[in-house]
């Protein structure tokens, strides 16, 4: 029996964004994807010091590694960051619709605190005011910051095995959302898909119990403004999903593949990630 499987899963690595206005780049293995990220948000926040003012990034908690080498890069650099703002893209909540603790084992907040926050040298590090996370209780004010900065240098972020960008899910089956609707939706809770909570219970040992079952996030309007997009991709799964997000059709039902409609945007690959897709029985 045969199977009819999408074409750009078989596109070769040295092809990847062929056609589209994405840049790709092949960066070696986890610990170069890592070392490159963190390079990328330095020079922003550095080129922007240089134009006279402070950056603003949206930033993940996923890839992670590149915090606690940038936090080095800052001290070692002697960087003022103090008025650098930096948004994450996107927390989980309890049953109440609040933020989890930041001792939970998933909370972004709390790992921001200790492997990024908590290692810059004080004198250096961004003050508490530009440390923010989306509010569930108040998830326009994310747009009202922007505003009042005129506008988000960069966003940085990864893939969701759905092609999710941030916790902006696809539409459920028996869903339709248009491409142009997706792309505006704002920063919102929402509910989070099973996809995404089941490849993100492999950080809590498979127990997926442990993720909760909601999230806010900085919506696609917010990420879509943003004036540079480069996204970065670690994980071996997301073979399949980076051919989906640029060869395959731009649609809400990925929503990743809205970066083909930004005038700047780069995904860079682990050369793993970059490779051809083993879609075999065994």
């Amino acid at each position: 029996m045969s199977v009819d499987l999408p074409s750009y899963l078989g596109i070769p690595a040295e092809q990847l964004g062929a056609g589209t206005p994405v840049r790709v780049r092949i960066c070696g293995g986890q610990a170069d994807l890592a070392r490159d990220m963190a390079e990328a948000m330095l020079r922003i926040i550095i080129e922007a010091e240089q134009a006279g003012r402070a950056a603003t990034l949206i930033i993940p908690v996923g890839p992670v590694d590149q915090f606690s080498l940038l936090a080095e890069q800052i001290n070692r650099r002697r960087v003022d960051c103090r008025d650098v703002m930096f948004i994450n893209m996107d927390e989980y909540l309890d049953a109440k619709d609040r933020w989890i603790d930041p001792a939970h084992p998933l909370s972004f907040r709390g790992y921001m605190n200790r492997k990024f926050y908590g290692l810059i040298e004080p004198a250096l590090a961004p003050r508490p005011d530009n440390r923010v996370f989306p509010d569930p209780q108040n998830p326009a004010a994310i747009g009202q910051i922007i505003a009042a900065r005129g506008g988000v240098d960069a966003c940085f972020g990864g893939i969701g095995i759905n092609g999710h960008v941030a916790f902006n899910e696809p539409p459920e089956p028996g869903e339709t959302m248009s491409v142009e609707e997706f792309a505006a939706l704002p920063t919102r809770v929402l509910d989070l898909s099973r996809e995404t909570r089941t490849i993100n219970s492999v950080t809590v040992g498979g127990e997926i119990a442990v993720v909760p079952a909601r999230a806010v996030t900085v919506g696609m309007k917010e990420i879509l403004a943003a004036r540079r997009l480069r996204f970065y991709c670690n994980r071996p799964w997301q073979r399949a999903v980076v051919r989906r997000v640029l060869h395959g059709p731009i649609t809400a039902a990925c929503p990743a593949s809205l970066l083909r409609l930004h005038p700047d945007a780069e995904l860079v690959l682990a050369d793993y990630v970059a490779e051809t897709p083993d879609i075999q029985l065994r």
